[in-house]
């Protein structure tokens, strides 16, 4: 029970470091922090510090959101006849999210832990992930016989070198 209260009080301290600061103390004038690249959304989350237009000696933090709409993305963007997606939906909360298990050690043990309690693995993406392998079925017609073939949306990611 105390390493699981130590846990939740390690990730709750990760995580306001991260949704609250975003960025590293000690910066450089003009430098801007990356706080979400998500790919599979093409969504990118940066901040900087910047004079105040009110008070030129004060800074203010800066947060940029750019979100790239892929025009030709398909609903199901592992089946190429499926219509065109034309419903982007972006949520701040799922954007920061991390899934990704992280090593954290709490008095003298290893615990794995994400910095996220909602991770289900159903995230939509609007695009390929160039890491994930994508395939798909198509009919093929040869010689008056129709066969059933696999194709690589992603051969890079799918074929070995």
């Amino acid at each position: 029970m105390k390493s699981c209260l130590l846990l939740w009080v390690a990730l709750a301290v990760s995580l306001g470091f991260i949704l609250v600061a975003g960025y590293p103390r000690a910066y450089d004038e003009d430098e801007e922090y990356v706080l979400v690249n998500n790919k599979c959304k093409c969504a990118t989350v940066t901040s900087k510090f910047v004079p105040s237009k009110e008070n030129p000696r004060e800074e203010i933090l800066e947060r940029n959101i750019q979100l790239l709409v892929p025009l030709k993305s398909r609903e199901n963007i592992s089946d190429p006849t499926s219509p065109l997606r034309t419903t982007f939906v972006y949520r701040m909360s799922e954007l920061c999210k991390k899934c990704d298990p992280v090593e954290i050690e709490l008095g003298g043990e290893t615990y794995n832990a994400q910095q996220s309690t909602s991770c289900d693995g159903t995230e939509t993406c609007y695009t390929y992930n160039r890491d994930k392998c994508y395939t798909t079925t198509f009919p093929f017609v040869y010689r008056g016989e129709t066969k059933i073939l696999k194709a690589a949306l992603t051969p890079a990611s799918c074929y070995a070198n």
